[in-house]
């Protein structure tokens, strides 16, 4: 079978190939590999891997789910700690988990989401004492807050919310160093390894509990578990989930609503604060369509610019930066290349958010470039993958960012420093901050007020 050529990337050493070269500085790395080509060759160890660096070929990718199933070391590592969930489950699996859970996130169901969205960010934001806050460990707590509410329908206490947050960190940052080193070292009783492993332990535990003591009938008869746990296959002949199943999905839908929305606003409130301009635009909407209150449902349309600067900040530093996926046919072709059985596939979307031909001045923050009309696409390449396992719960996290950014714009100034944002040298399964600290004063109304 003839066709393109995938290129070798160049740089690969005897026996660590390309490990090296990423572990030194694993975003530069990925932002140098589209001059290599649309689809290129890398060795870590012994392992040949593919990179898609062209957004039209990723979606080609993701719309083929069934050559291009969800596996290969990032997704393994995920298994882990998030079992057979929604986000991790091979593609025979996909569809029959997808149906019992898509009633859940239907869209009359977000105005109800959005309501309890806003009695936490209300409560939780309406508490900073200042001067000074790490946005890090509030958006995050924020997060935790509302998907445990939305969850499972009950108040948590913050000492156990917290105590997940940290579980669910510890998973994050070791996710990754698990996924590129050798498995054989996965295995070592090394302090990291230990903690690691305790953290899942933990995490799965909890969940396990909160699960039952839905089945029991505690908490909210509407939230989004209750659901789950009542219904009988939908009426599409599935059996309902086990507990176990349960966990997973618990587990898969905590990670990605905490880490995507606390990440995301986080770094919105550090740009916004770094560019004057954008800030500034940003605080007038926010505080003449708010005032001083909390941002609900009904504000959303008022609020496009903030949309629109979620939305930057999502391309310029996307949560799920690395994500593989495993070639399960002998005859799969991306575009014009032949791609062998078992080969892993990576794509990026922060490769993917940083090529000239798709993003003008891609290193430049620019919140209008997502003005209706202004972009093909309505959300930046990649960040909640594409085709039948498109982000489920993509609608339910911007909604959430959108008024947990509105709410804390319009009632406090933010000022951060230009090195604030603290990020381990090797990024985690995800690409935010483990530490952002800001200075916040109390915002002047549109009368002047404070």
């Amino acid at each position: 079978m003839t066709g393109g050529t995938i290129a070798r990337v160049p740089g690969a050493l005897p026996l660590i190939g390309h490990t090296g070269a990423f572990l030194k500085s694993p975003l530069e790395f990925l932002k140098g590999l589209s001059a290599h080509g649309e689809l290129v060759e890398l060795r870590f160890g012994r392992k040949r891997v593919l990179v898609v660096c062209d957004p039209d070929l990723t979606q080609e990718m993701l719309r083929r789910d069934r050559v291009y199933d969800k596996g290969g070391p990032i997704y393994d590592r995920m298994r882990e700690a998030a079992g057979n969930g929604l986000a991790t489950c091979p593609s025979r699996d996909h569809r029959r988990q997808r149906r019992t859970i898509q009633p859940a996130f239907h869209h009359s169901r977000l105005p109800g989401y959005a309501r309890t969205m806003t009695e936490v960010i209300d409560e939780a934001v309406r508490g900073w004492d200042g001067p000074e806050v790490d946005l890090c460990h509030e958006t995050r707590s924020i997060a935790s807050s509302v998907l445990l509410t939305t969850l499972f329908g009950t108040a948590f206490a913050p000492e156990a919310r917290d105590a997940l947050a940290r579980d669910l960190e510890t998973i994050l940052r070791g996710g990754l160093r698990r996924a590129v080193l050798p498995e054989a070292l996965s295995a070592l009783p090394t302090p990291a390894n230990l903690r690691y492993q305790r953290a899942r332990r933990r995490a799965r535990g909890m969940m396990a509990d909160l699960i039952r003591a839905v089945r029991a009938g505690d908490g909210s008869g509407d939230s989004l578990f209750a659901t789950l746990v009542n219904q009988h296959g939908a009426g599409t002949g599935d059996l309902p989930m086990t507990d176990e199943e349960l966990v997973d999905q618990a587990i898969t839908m905590y990670v990605a609503g905490t880490e995507t929305t606390a990440g995301v606003v986080c770094w919105a409130l550090h740009l916004a604060a770094q560019h004057p301009q954008a800030g500034r635009r940003l605080a007038d909407e926010c505080r003449s369509v708010l005032g001083h209150r909390a941002a609900t449902w009904e504000d959303l349309p008022h609020l496009p610019y903030t949309r629109q600067t979620l939305l930057e900040a999502l391309r310029l530093n996307p949560p799920g930066w690395l994500i593989t996926r495993l070639t399960t046919t002998d005859d799969a072709r991306l575009g014009d290349h032949a791609v062998p059985r078992g080969s892993t596939i990576v794509y990026s979307a922060y490769l993917l958010s940083r090529l000239p031909a798709r993003y003008e001045e891609p290193e430049h923050f620019a919140p209008e470039r997502w003005a209706p009309g202004t972009m093909g696409a309505k959300v930046p390449d990649g960040v909640f993958g594409g085709g039948a396992r498109k982000c489920i719960g993509d609608e339910y996290a911007l909604i959430e960012g959108v008024l947990m950014l509105a709410t804390i714009t319009a009632r406090w100034d933010v000022r951060t420093a230009p090195d604030a944002p603290k990020r381990p040298h090797l990024p985690a399964l995800t690409l935010n901050p483990t530490r952002l600290m800001a200075t916040v004063t109390p915002a002047a109304a549109p009368d002047g007020s404070r």
